[in-house]
């Protein structure tokens, strides 16, 4: 066992160690709530990731991505992470795809050859896409629903997606899985009421720009990474 994790082993023993080095995770998003889990799953011996992002690292991004910092500015997301990754194990396997997931370029992502699937993306039609997808190769899968607009990093759980409530994110998940028949879906959510901010609408989009704080997508990364590492050390 490398000296880096020894500490780690002895919460999760040698074959839960044995078990996440072998495993693939596929990240979809590693900004605010997906570089955390990213990070985290590294610094507990995930042996190999797969992560897709199209951003680059941007000033707005500094008040909460792990990744972002002035050196960083403008640079690809995909690239800082792995980077930082390596830093922490220069062991493992990274494969990066710089570019945006979208229901048109699934094709070219192998699903069925993760062991575990995180959605840590911001649109609803490609949340949706990565699920089902997911749930067609039988490949265990976990959701991150809204972190915008919130200060409590304490509210967030675990659940089902049936059994969430308050996130108007996961309201809106809730309708689309069960129009597509899907009858379980792991999502990290808060409970807490996203406050009501004034701004401006960001390069003509429909929808105006959340607030966001250091703490609470952190907060969503973490829970995430800690069920993803429950999940394969127990062979789920």
């Amino acid at each position: 066992m490398k000296e880096e994790l020894s500490r780690t082993a002895l919460l999760l023993g040698d074959e839960g160690m044995t078990r996440l080095a072998g495993t693939t995770v596929a990240i979809f998003g590693v900004g605010g709530v997906g570089g955390y889990v990213a990070e985290a799953l590294a610094r507990s011996g995930v042996g190999k990731m797969v992560l897709t992002d199209n951003d680059t690292v941007s000033v707005s991004n500094i008040n909460r991505q792990i990744i972002a910092l002035h050196s960083t500015i403008g640079r690809p997301k995909v690239e800082v992470i792995a980077e930082r990754l390596k830093d922490i194990n220069p062991e493992i396997e990274l494969e990066l795809h710089q570019s945006f997931y979208l229901p048109e370029n699934h094709d070219e992502y192998d699903f069925t050859s993760y062991d575990y699937i995180v959605d840590c993306v911001d649109t609803v039609a490609a949340k949706i896409d990565i699920i089902m997808e997911a749930k067609k190769a039988g490949t265990p899968v976990i959701s991150s629903m809204g972190a915008g607009n919130k200060l409590d990093p304490s509210r967030f759980e675990i659940a089902d997606i049936y059994k969430t409530s308050v996130c108007p994110l996961a309201r809106v998940m809730r309708y689309e899985m069960k129009k597509r028949g899907v009858k379980k879906l792991k999502v990290v959510f808060s409970k807490e009421t996203p406050m009501k901010v004034s701004a401006p609408l960001e390069n003509n989009a429909r929808r105006s720009i959340p607030g966001s704080i250091a703490f609470v997508p952190a907060a969503a990364g973490l829970v995430l990474a800690s069920e993803i590492v429950k999940d394969i050390c127990a062979g789920k």
